[in-house]
C-alpha cells in the first residue's frame, strides 16, 4: 500500500478549501435552483475539517462535522441540513467514483458519518463535501488491500496521548511527511482536565466536561490543531480510546473516584462522553453509542498480510487492583468474557501472516521495584495478571503477534514472554509502546534517566525505553516489521524538528524485537 505523494498533491491537499472554494467550481456542483432553495448557514461551518477511516477493501467512512462556532455548542441552527459529498480518483475532482447527500443531524452534533462501498482495494481516493454554498477541505484516502492480497507492505503509524495543555502537536506534521496508509490511535484523543493557567495551551471551558455539550467543545477544540487536522485530512484513522476521553483509570462505569461521582451521574457522564466520542471520529454506524455502552472493539484486515485486532480495555474491565495480590486474583478481567472469546477466535482462526493488537494499554510486564520483589501499574495489564498471562500462552499457537499500545507516554519496546515470573521462558511476541503525541511535554531527560534506567535490570524484556515525544512508524512486509522510533525535539513550539530516535526489526517466525 505505500506510496510516495506528488509534491502537487501534497500542496493541494493543504489548501483544501482555499484551492477548490471558488464560486464556480461550487455552481458546478448544485444546480442553481437548489443552492437558491437554501437557508444560508454561518460561514465557516467546516471549522473541523475532514477525516476518514476505518478502510476496507471495498469501503470508508467519510467524516466531517459541521461547526462554524466550534467552541461555544457548535452554532448550528436546531435543524437538519443536507450536506453533500463527492469521492474521486484524483484530487480535482474529474474522476467522480460516488457521491451522495447526507443528512447532518442536531441529535450527532451535526456530524456526518458516510459509509462509502462499492470501492477498489488498495486505491487512493479523494473526498469531499460541500453545503449551504460552503466547500470543505479536500480529504485523501485509501481503502484495504484486496482480501486476498498476501504481497506488497502496509506503512502504519502508531499514536496516543495528545494533551492539549502540554504542548503542540508537532510530530503530526512529520507524521503527513511520512505518507502512511493508514493511522491507528490507540486512546486519549482528548483530555478532561480542567483549565491551567500555566499550560503550553489553555483546555477551554471552566472545569473538566461533564455534559455532552462540555464534551463537544473539548473535542471541538482539540479538532483545531492544525497539524492533527492535516494527518486527518491526509490517511484514514483506526481510533479507539482510552481513559481520558471520560474520566482518568476509569473502569466499566466506575470512575476513579466513586466518592465523588456518584453511580448515576458517571453514567450520565458516560453517555455523553462515548456520543461525543462518536460524533468527532470517522467511525461506522456500529459505533453509534447506546445510552453509556459503545461498541468499539473490532478487526480490519489488510489482505493477508496483517489483521488488525482493535481493542476496548475500558468498558468491560474489572475494577483495578490496589495490591500485588489483587493483582494475581483470577477473576479480575481486560476484556470481559466475550470480547476476550472474540479476540481468541480471531487470532486462532486468522489467515494473516501478522496479527496486530491495538491495546490501548501496555501488556509486557513494568517492575517498577528495584531489586527482590514486584511493583505493577495496576491500570496497565499487570494489573490483570491471570488474564494477561492466559494470553501470552495463546500467543505461542498465533502467527507472528504483535501489540500496538500507548498509554504510557514512553516509549517502551519490549519482547512478550510466556512468563515474567521466569527471567528465561520463551520469547512469544512483541510489544510497541508508542510514546505520546505531547502528554508530559518536553520532558527532562536526564531525570528520566535517573530514574528508569536502574529499573532496566529487573525488566530485561525491554528493548528499547526513552521520554522523548513523537509516534511509531512501521513498514510491514511479509519477512518482517521494520520500525522507527519518530521524535521531535519540542511540543512547545507550533513547530520541531523531527528525527529517527531509533530502528528495530521484528522478523516473520522469530518472536521479539530487536534494535538495528
Amino acid at each position: 500500500m505505500t506510496g510516495a505523494v506528488s509534491p502537487d498533491r501534497r500542496s493541494f491537499l493543504t489548501a483544501g478549501a482555499a484551492v477548490l472554494g471558488a464560486a464556480a467550481s461550487a455552481q458546478l456542483w448544485l444546480p442553481a435552483a437548489a443552492h437558491a432553495a437554501e437557508t444560508p448557514l454561518p460561514d465557516g461551518v467546516f471549522s473541523l475539517g475532514v477525516s476518514s477511516g476505518d478502510p476496507l477493501p471495498d469501503g470508508i467512512v467519510l467524516w466531517t462535522r459541521l461547526a462554524p462556532d466550534p467552541l461555544n455548542g457548535g452554532g448550528m441552527p436546531d435543524r437538519v441540513v443536507p450536506v453533500e459529498w463527492q469521492l474521486a480518483e484524483d484530487h480535482r475532482f474529474r474522476k467522480l467514483v460516488r457521491r451522495g447527500t447526507a443528512q447532518a443531524r442536531p441529535k450527532y452534533g451535526h456530524s456526518v458519518h458516510v459509509d462509502v462501498r462499492g470501492l477498489r482495494p488498495d486505491r487512493v481516493y479523494w473526498y469531499r463535501f460541500r453545503t449551504s454554498g460552503q466547500l470543505s477541505p479536500v480529504g485523501r484516502t485509501r481503502t484495504a488491500p484486496h482480501p486476498s492480497s498476501s504481497g506488497g507492505s502496509l506503512r502504519m503509524a502508531l499514536a496516543s496521548c495528545q494533551n492539549w495543555q502540554h504542548g503542540y502537536f508537532t510530530p503530526y506534521a512529520d507524521m503527513l511527511k511520512q505518507d502512511p496508509d493508514v493511522v491507528v490511535f490507540v486512546g486519549d484523543y482528548i483530555y478532561e482536565s480542567t483549565p491551567s493557567a500555566t499550560a503550553v495551551r489553555r483546555h477551554e471551558g471552566t472545569g473538566e466536561p461533564f455534559s455532552l455539550a462540555q464534551y463537544r467543545n473539548r473535542y471541538a477544540q482539540y479538532r483545531t490543531d492544525p497539524d492533527l487536522a492535516a494527518m486527518h485530512a491526509h490517511a484514514p484513522f483506526v481510533v479507539t480510546f482510552d481513559d481520558h476521553e471520560v474520566d482518568n483509570d476509569f473502569a466499566g462505569e466506575i470512575p476513579q473516584d466513586p466518592d465523588k461521582q456518584p453511580h448515576d451521574a458517571f453514567v450520565a457522564r458516560l453517555t455523553a462522553a462515548y456520543q461525543a466520542f462518536y460524533e468527532h471520529m470517522p467511525v461506522r454506524a456500529t459505533a453509534v453509542p447506546d445510552g453509556p455502552h459503545i461498541r468499539m472493539y473490532r478487526r480490519l484486515e489488510f489482505g493477508r498480510l496483517a489483521r488488525l485486532n482493535v481493542l476496548d480495555t475500558r468498558q468491560y474491565r474489572s475494577d483495578q487492583a490496589t495490591s500485588q495480590a489483587g493483582a494475581q486474583d483470577p477473576s479480575l478481567t481486560m476484556l470481559g468474557a466475550q470480547q476476550k472469546r472474540w479476540l481468541l477466535n480471531s487470532l486462532k482462526d486468522s489467515p494473516a501472516r501478522w496479527n496486530l493488537i491495538a491495546s490501548q494499554i501496555m501488556m509486557a510486564e513494568t517492575d517498577l521495584q528495584v531489586g527482590e520483589g514486584k511493583l505493577w501499574f495496576y491500570d496497565a495489564w499487570d494489573g490483570y495478571q491471570a488474564e494477561r498471562n492466559s494470553f501470552l500462552q495463546e500467543f505461542k499457537q498465533v502467527r507472528n503477534p504483535v501489540v500496538l499500545s500507548g498509554d504510557r507516554h514512553l516509549t517502551m519496546i519490549s519482547d512478550l514472554k510466556e512468563d515474567y515470573a521466569d527471567p528465561d521462558s520463551g520469547v512469544v511476541g512483541a510489544e510497541f509502546v508508542g510514546t505520546s503525541i505531547s502528554s508530559n511535554g518536553d520532558q527532562d531527560q536526564e531525570a528520566f534517566r535517573k530514574e528508569w534506567d536502574p529499573r532496566r535490570p529487573d525488566n530485561p524484556h525491554w528493548k528499547l525505553l526513552d521520554a522523548h515525544r513523537g509516534y511509531h512508524l512501521f513498514d510491514v512486509r511479509r519477512d518482517g516489521i521494520d520500525a522507527q522510533v519518530r521524535v521531535v525535539d519540542t511540543v512547545r513550539q507550533p513547530t520541531a524538528t523531527p528525527s529517527t530516535l531509533a530502528r528495530l526489526r521484528v522478523e516473520a517466525g522469530r518472536p521479539g524485537v530487536e534494535v538495528v
